[in-house]
């Protein structure tokens, strides 16, 4: 049976990096970008109106910002993914994305390849982050060691988010069903102070949980 395409709105207030990351992800048959948007208030509008799969935030557009999109986004109930887009990895709106509930952040730059295999990671659940970025995110999201209220299975779930599991592979890997899964990732969330799993992913790899 064939799948249905990813559904991706791209929003970015620069015409020439949405025709340009649009031209790049056309490459794949299984990946569609099916509006470009030019500012936040628009592409609220556009997770209302298209429901996408993933949506690819320019971080910073005029009038509502890509962050401030991000956090009304993410509040919906069953809310697209999120990917912030960014043009320089050090970039401190990053942090930020993250802690509004983007899933992860890609470089403009990012050869074409990659972007679309990491459009697929990110459709799948995963956190995806250019080469080389997690070392600069955990020195920005440092954090108090774990607390001691996390149980046993809470430590499991926590070491799945820090190799970027999705909640069907923390499922097989645990013999859970994904509906046990999904409760205790957001048990794991809430004793974090943890937004999403990209930030209790992050902090996992602090606490040397993913190896």
């Amino acid at each position: 049976m064939t799948r249905s395409p990813i559904r991706v709105v791209l929003a970015d207030d620069d015409p020439l990096v949405c025709t340009h990351l649009t031209t790049m992800l056309h490459t794949a048959d299984d990946i569609r970008v099916i509006e470009t948007v030019q500012d936040g208030a628009a592409v609220v509008e556009s997770a209302i109106r298209h429901r996408p799969d993933l949506i690819l935030m320019d971080l910073r557009m005029p009038g509502v910002d890509g962050l401030a999109a991000t956090g009304r986004i993410t509040a919906m109930a069953r809310p697209p993914t999120v990917v912030a887009l960014t043009t320089f990895d050090a970039d401190r709106y990053v942090i930020a994305a993250l802690r509004a509930g983007a899933a992860g952040y890609l470089l403009k730059s990012t050869p074409p390849d990659e972007l679309v295999i990491l459009v697929r990671m990110a459709a799948a659940g995963h956190t995806v982050l250019p080469h080389g970025a997690a070392r600069g995110l955990l020195a920005a999201t440092a954090r108090t060691p774990l607390p001691e209220s996390l149980t046993e299975r809470d430590t499991e779930i926590l070491t799945c988010l820090g190799k970027g599991l999705s909640n069907a592979q923390i499922a097989a890997s645990l013999h859970l069903t994904e509906g046990t899964v999904k409760g205790y990732v957001s048990r794991v969330l809430v004793k974090l102070g943890c937004a999403n799993r990209t930030q209790a992913g992050l902090i996992a790899q602090q606490a040397g949980l993913d190896r």
